[in-house]
């Protein structure tokens, strides 16, 4: 049987950092205020010559070394991304030029913070089936350049990164089961609903979010993917050495880890740095935890997530 493994990791956060601190000074915010409820202390944000594109591409580059792998090998490119570097063509393709790639296929994924979820379950189908030998699986965002900087709600939540793995074809156990939701009844609570027509910007470009309305659907939303997925699979909680989880929110971590009775020290943590990236997120944590040595070859991991949509999902992987 064909499994798909992941090869290697990498990421990818620009240079410039807005902590709570700095926000303070240009909206009516406060570090207690925001981290009591989020968790978050800072973030990055892209420089303004930075396009999704160029955050994707050096997540690449670092998974593909990590990986051992030469683009030249990689005969697939899926890119989960809400903020893409323009309508068309697809992040994916440019991604692919700038990677100096020709050939196979490459497109965007639509998920919204659960994109990765999509993507990689995606490029599990394709090398299951023998259509890929190895994928790339990219997850970046730059939700800076879709939010209101007056509006403390929503300003405060997101940064700007990139995440990356390269997967590749194998004969031992990988990607050991994903599940994927989404109900589009629920759309109205977390969404950017402009859209371009005849060269100008129709309703509005910033994201808008009902956060209360988001919270109570994700808790019991992820909780039961999580369960379902795990349960699917054959396995415990138990079983699980990492939660590798969406960094919306530091409190929905810390309820979805309570629901399977996981410890908060086997939850990979980097909201506090990062912020909620995203499509980005799961792979910028996924990328730290093999960085940072506590993920290791063997290890059981559970990578979940919800987005706009919503969607949502998880993923059981045998790293």
């Amino acid at each position: 049987m064909t499994y798909a493994k992941i090869l290697g990791t990498g990421s990818y956060l620009p240079a410039k950092t807005l902590s709570n601190h700095d926000l303070a000074k240009i909206v009516d915010t406060s570090d207690e205020w925001i981290t009591t409820r989020t968790g978050i202390k800072t973030r990055h944000i892209a420089a303004d010559n930075e396009k999704c594109s160029d955050l994707a591409v050096a997540a690449a580059q670092n998974a593909l070394e990590a990986a051992g792998v030469d683009a030249a090998e990689i005969d697939l490119i899926v890119v989960a991304t809400s903020t893409p570097d323009m309508q068309f063509p697809a992040t994916a393709t440019i991604v692919q030029q700038k990677l100096g790639i020709s050939g196979c296929p490459a497109f965007d994924v639509q998920a919204v913070c659960a994109g990765f979820m999509y993507a990689i379950t995606t490029a599990n189908a394709y090398i299951k089936s023998g259509m890929a030998k190895k994928a790339l699986v990219i997850g970046a965002d730059v939700f800076s350049r879709i939010m209101d900087w007056t509006d403390r709600r929503t300003c405060v939540l997101f940064g700007d990164g990139a995440g990356a793995v390269v997967l590749g074809a194998s004969d031992e156990p990988g990607i050991l089961h994903s599940k994927l939701l989404a109900d589009g009844n629920y759309g109205y609570l977390l969404q950017t609903p402009g859209w371009i027509a005849n060269g100008a910007v129709c309703g509005t470009p910033f994201l808008q979010m009902d956060g209360p309305g988001v919270f109570k659907f994700a808790v019991k939303a992820l909780a039961k993917v999580a369960e379902d997925v795990i349960a699917e699979a054959g396995l415990t909680p138990e079983q699980i050495d990492w939660l590798v989880p969406h960094q919306a929110n530091y409190r929905i971590l810390e309820s979805t880890a309570k629901h399977l009775k996981l410890g908060m020290e086997k939850v990979v943590l980097t909201v506090q740095d990062h912020g909620n990236t995203s499509a980005a997120s799961i792979p910028l944590a996924l990328d730290w935890g093999v960085r940072h040595g506590s993920i290791q070859r063997g290890h059981t991991l559970l990578l979940e997530g919800i987005g706009g949509g919503f969607a949502w999902g998880a993923v059981l992987v045998k790293y």
